[in-house]
């Protein structure tokens, strides 16, 4: 990425200055004091008293373009022709497209892949119609399915506002496992018209992601799409983080020397991804677990209106510990954090038990910064990238659904999600191993795989895969 910040985000200025009256350097200075680093320069156009430039500049989350551009028209001899937003123009006419894979060059090209002869595939499929995974491209595509009610940090921005999330998830879907898919933003909030208009495009699919949308309906959704669909139904808000985050804890766990089965886990945020995480460490042998809400600990005994809710409460806190969340992290192992920016706070940490681990992930401000805890805190990740430790869905379902896919599971079940959390972990050796790193970089080429064989042997355990890879046989 060059020196562009992390964090950041880019812009061209297309400037036209006059020479005889101002120098180069003088408008670099202005940009720098406004909060803005010259990354690249091209010119475009240059005369005896007159040059015209691209300036790509680079600016962080907390810096107002705005300021950059006004000072710059401000400067006299300094004419702004243009401002290009590069992530903006990434986005123009969309980011994905389809390609066909043989070309049709002639008449005899057009009869075998569309009328007539197609017809005998499509009654070949008719007679057997698992033969669909073999002659059409449901054995390699994924579905990516959202309503736009729980978009990223954003909430409810609907549909059509959710498109550019979903086209980036299926850029990640191809380039980093090797899996076609296909954005689809429907155009509804009802839960039972998504769960019918899912089924009704399933035939297309190998697969279906369910992407950003709102707990407690994300719930029910993918709870009936597993029972009446027979591909994987993945909600990764839910399971591609907890996936990520035990990935993480195991290794953490390796640094500061304690057993998954002796630990104290606090995890404060009880939406979507805080009970899949809470399920997928109790999957995994943990046996004290305490949610805390806005309301305080989760604990039997308690009514609760949200049905998951009152299944956390049955199945977590084992010594119905009541109290917020200062009152309950004393003594705690390991925090986990999906709530919000800032609720944590250094003393909290303090009454943590001896080697604390902090996994604040909540986006864009964790709940508590690393560098205020970095000399108390054993290990610390986050959600972010500007930090150490990223606890980043993409290091999951690129592998988790090209494993799913190659074993034609059924579903993808809690047996192949702990399959998938060990691989991430292995892919990093106990020489490597640090509390500045315990979790692989996304662009590590050898995750996926790691995955995805993974996957398939825990599909095949489980029982839930309907085609044996040659390698498995």
């Amino acid at each position: 990425m060059g020196n562009t910040r992390l964090g950041g985000k880019s812009i061209i200025l297309r400037l036209e200055i006059q020479t005889d009256m101002i120098n180069f350097g003088q408008v670099a200075s202005v940009i720098f004091a406004a909060g803005g680093d010259i990354v690249a320069i091209d010119v475009i156009q240059t005369s005896r008293n007159m040059t015209v430039r691209d300036l790509t500049i680079t600016v962080t989350d907390s810096v107002d373009i705005g300021i950059i551009t006004e000072a710059v028209k401000n400067m006299e001899g300094v004419r702004l022709i243009n401002i290009s937003d590069r992530t903006f123009l990434l986005h123009l006419g969309g980011k994905i497209e389809t390609q066909p894979k043989t070309p049709i060059q002639n008449r005899d090209d057009l009869s075998r892949v569309y009328t007539p002869d197609v017809a005998r595939v499509c009654m070949a499929i008719h007679e057997e119609p698992d033969k669909a995974y073999s002659l059409t491209v449901k054995r390699n595509t994924v579905a990516v399915v959202s309503d736009g009610s729980a978009v990223l940090g954003l909430g409810n921005i609907g549909p059509y506002a959710a498109m550019p999330v979903m086209e980036g998830k299926s850029m990640l879907f191809k380039q980093f496992g090797g899996v076609d898919s296909f954005p689809i933003c429907l155009n509804t909030q009802d839960t039972e018209e998504i769960i019918a208009a899912v089924k009704a495009i399933a035939p297309a699919f190998g697969g279906i992601n369910l992407e950003d949308i709102s707990s407690p309906r994300c719930f029910e959704i993918e709870e009936r799409l597993r029972k009446e669909l027979d591909i994987p139904v993945f909600h990764d808000d839910q399971h591609g983080t907890a996936v990520v985050l035990y990935a993480a804890l195991i290794n953490a766990l390796k640094l500061v020397g304690k057993s998954i089965g002796s630990i104290k886990v606090v995890v404060c945020g009880i939406g979507a991804a805080g009970i899949a995480c809470s399920k997928i460490l109790l999957s995994a042998g943990v046996k004290n677990i305490i949610g805390v809400d806005k309301m305080g600990a989760i604990a039997a005994g308690n009514q609760y209106e949200n049905r998951m809710l009152q299944w956390y409460a049955e199945h977590t806190n084992p010594e119905r510990v009541q109290g917020t969340l200062r009152e309950v992290i004393h003594g705690a192992d390991v925090f986990i954090g999906v709530s919000a920016g800032g609720i944590l706070s250094r003393e909290d940490v303090g009454h943590m038990a001896d080697q604390p681990i902090v996994f604040a992930m909540a986006n864009p401000v964790p709940e508590i910064r690393p560098e205020e805890i970095e000399d108390i805190a054993a290990v610390i990740a986050t959600g972010r990238s500007d930090y150490p430790n990223q606890i980043n869905n993409v290091l999951c379902f690129p592998g988790i659904f090209r494993g799913a896919l190659d074993c034609r599971a059924s579903e993808i079940n809690e047996e192949m999600k702990l399959a998938a959390a060990e691989a991430i972990a292995s892919a990093i050796s106990e020489e490597e191993l640090n509390p500045l790193y315990i979790i692989p970089s996304v662009f590590n080429q050898q995750v996926v795989k790691a995955i995805r064989d993974k996957v398939v042997q825990a599909a095949i355990r489980s029982g839930v895969a309907r085609r044996i890879p040659r390698e498995y046989r």
